[in-house]
C-alpha cells in the first residue's frame, strides 16, 4: 500500500510576512552597525592605527562608495526577495556553486561579528557593575548572561525585536549627536576647521589603512535584504531602509570623528594612541551626558548582538529551506521565527565564549577585535562579489531597471570594492594591530577562502547526488512552492520568485 507523503507545513517554508516596515528594517540595520560602539571605539582606533587626521573624510568617501553599491544591490532585492541576500544574488547572478560558496562566507562572517561581540560585552559589563554596584563577577558570567538574553529575544517575533532595537538605536543616535555638538562647541586652540571633512585631505600615504578601518564601521548596512521576506512592500521598504540608514550613519560617523578632530586639535592622534582612547568620545561631554553615553555603549553592544543574531538565523534558514544546509534549519516556529537556525547560532555563541576561556584568549582583543575585524572583511569581500553578480544578472535578464541601476552603478562599485577589499587584505596587520607577517594575518582571512572552496565543492556534490536541491539553489520561495506535494516539477522558466509569491 502506497503511503501518502504528508504536506509540509507552510510554517516551515516561510518567515512571518508583512511584519517590518521601513523603520523596523532600519532599526535592525542601525543596531547591527552599532553606531555608538563605532564612534566610541572604531573612530579613535582609526586615528591611532593610521596616525592620520583625515578620518572624517575617509568615512564620507566610504559612504559614497557604498551608496553607489546599494543602487544595484536594492535593485536585485526588489527582483529577488530572499532572506539569503548575498547567497541568492550571487547564485542567480554568477553561478549556483559561487552562490553556495558566498553563502558559507556570509555565515562565517556574520557569526564572527555576532560571537565576537560577547568578547566586549562581558568585560564592559563586568567593569560597569564593579565600578557602579560593587559586583565583582568575572567577565564570562556577564557574557553568558548577555548570551542568554540574546538567545531569548532571538526567539520572539521579529517586529517586537525591532521595536526594542528602535528605542535603543534612537537614544544612541541622540547621544552621539549631543556629544558631537558639545565637542564642536569646545574646539582646541585654532577654532573649528572643516579641512578634515574634505576628500582632498586624503593622501596616498596611509590611504589604504584609513579606508580599511573606515569601511569596517559600516558593516551591517547591507542587512536590509535579509529581512525582505518579512517586509511590507519590499519594493519600497528595502531601498528606503538601506539608503536612509546609510545616509544617517555617514553623517553621524563623519560628524563624530570631525568633532574629535576639532576638540583635541593637533593632539587627536596622540590621545587616540594613549590609554585614554576608549574614553575620548565621552570626555568631550563630561557629566550626565558622558555617564548616559557609557551606559548606552553597553546597550549598543547588546543591540548589535541581537541584530546580528537575527541576520545569521535568517541566512541559515534560507540555506536550510533550499537543502544546502540540513532541512531542519529551514523550519520556523509558530511565530514565524527561524527557531532551529536561531538555536544553532546561540550554540555557536556559547562555544565561542567557552573557547575563549579554555584557550586563555584576551576577550576584547582576540574575540571581539579580531573577530569583528575579520567578519567585516568577509562582508566587504561579499559586497564586491555581489556587485559583480548584479551586473551579470541584469545583463542577461529582461528587466525594467535603468542603465544606471543595472550596469553603471554596480560596475563602478565592483571596481571600487575590489580595490578596498585588496587594501584591507594588504593592511590586515594594521587592522589587527599585530606585527606584519603574523600568523593571524594569514589564518583569519584564510577562513573565507576555506569557506568559499567548501561551498563550491558542496554545491557540485549536490548537483550529482541531489539534483532537485541543486536546481533550487537561490530560488527562495519559488523553490519551497515547487516542493509541495500538490505542485508539479518547477517550470523551466521559474528562476526568480515573483513579488506575489514571496509575499
Amino acid at each position: 500500500m502506497r503511503t501518502r507523503t504528508p504536506a509540509r507545513s507552510k510554517v516551515s517554508d516561510a518567515l512571518a510576512r508583512d511584519r517590518l516596515g521601513v523603520s523596523g528594517v532600519m532599526f535592525f540595520i542601525l543596531a547591527g552597525i552599532a553606531p555608538l560602539t563605532v564612534t566610541a571605539g572604531v573612530v579613535p582606533t582609526a586615528y591611532a592605527v593610521t596616525g592620520l587626521t583625515s578620518v572624517p573624510a575617509a568615512f564620507l568617501v566610504v559612504a559614497a562608495v557604498l551608496g553607489v553599491f546599494a543602487v544595484g544591490y536594492v535593485a536585485m532585492a526588489r527582483t529577488i526577495p530572499n532572506a539569503g541576500a548575498f547567497y541568492a544574488f550571487i547564485s542567480q547572478g554568477l553561478a549556483k556553486p559561487a552562490g553556495v560558496g558566498g553563502a558559507l562566507v556570509a555565515v562565517v562572517a556574520y557569526n564572527l561579528l555576532q560571537v565576537g561581540l560577547y568578547g566586549m560585552i562581558g568585560p564592559s559589563l563586568a567593569s560597569f557593575a564593579s565600578d557602579n554596584f560593587h559586583l565583582n563577577a568575572p567577565w564570562e558570567v556577564w557574557a553568558f548572561g548577555a548570551w542568554a538574553m540574546v538567545t531569548i529575544l532571538g526567539l520572539i517575533r521579529v517586529d517586537l525585536s525591532g521595536r526594542l532595537l528602535g528605542v535603543l538605536s534612537t537614544i544612541e543616535l541622540l547621544i552621539i549627536v549631543a556629544v558631537t555638538v558639545r565637542g564642536l562647541a569646545h574646539p582646541a586652540s585654532g577654532g573649528v576647521n572643516a579641512a578634515a571633512l574634505s576628500p582632498t585631505s586624503l593622501h596616498l600615504t596611509g590611504l589604504g589603512a584609513v579606508l580599511a578601518v573606515a569601511v569596517l564601521g559600516f558593516t551591517g548596512f547591507e542587512q536590509a535584504p535579509v529581512f525582505s521576506e518579512e517586509a511590507r512592500d519590499v519594493k519600497r521598504t528595502i531601498p528606503l531602509a538601506t539608503f536612509v540608514s546609510l545616509a544617517v550613519i555617514a553623517v553621524v560617523y563623519a560628524g563624530a570623528s570631525w568633532a574629535l578632530n576639532v576638540h583635541y586639535g593637533n593632539q587627536v592622534v596622540t590621545t587616540a594612541q594613549g590609554p585614554g582612547s576608549t574614553t575620548m568620545l565621552f570626555a568631550m561631554a563630561p557629566g550626565v551626558l558622558a555617564s548616559t553615553g557609557r551606559v548606552l555603549f553597553l546597550t549598543s553592544l547588546l543591540a548589535a548582538a541581537l541584530a546580528f543574531h537575527n541576520a545569521v538565523g535568517r541566512y541559515m534558514w534560507a540555506l536550510g529551506r533550499e537543502r544546502v544546509l540540513p532541512a531542519v534549519m529551514g523550519t520556523t516556529g509558530p511565530n514565524g521565527v527561524p527557531r532551529a537556525a536561531s538555536g544553532i547560532q546561540s550554540l555557536l555563541g556559547a562555544v565561542a565564549i567557552t573557547l575563549t576561556l579554555a584557550l586563555h584568549w584576551d576577550p576584547v582583543n582576540q574575540l571581539f577585535f579580531w573577530g569583528g575585524t575579520t567578519g567585516g572583511v568577509g562582508i566587504l569581500l561579499l559586497l564586491a562579489t555581489t556587485s559583480a553578480a548584479v551586473v551579470a544578472y541584469f545583463a542577461r535578464t529582461a528587466n525594467t531597471e535603468t542603465l544606471w541601476r543595472r550596469l553603471i552603478a554596480p560596475g563602478v562599485s565592483t571596481v571600487l570594492l575590489v580595490v578596498m577589499a585588496g587594501l584591507c587584505i594588504d593592511h590586515y596587520d594594521v587592522l589587527l594591530n599585530v606585527p606584519p607577517g603574523s600568523a593571524a594575518t594569514k589564518i583569519l582571512p584564510g577562513l573565507f577562502a576555506a569557506a568559499a572552496v567548501i561551498g563550491v565543492l558542496w554545491a557540485l556534490v549536490l548537483k550529482r547526488i541531489a539534483p532537485d536541491a541543486y536546481a533550487a539553489i537561490g530560488l527562495g520561495s519559488a523553490a519551497a512552492l515547487a516542493r509541495t506535494p500538490s505542485s508539479a516539477a518547477p517550470p523551466a522558466s521559474a528562476t526568480v520568485p515573483s513579488e506575489g509569491t514571496a509575499r
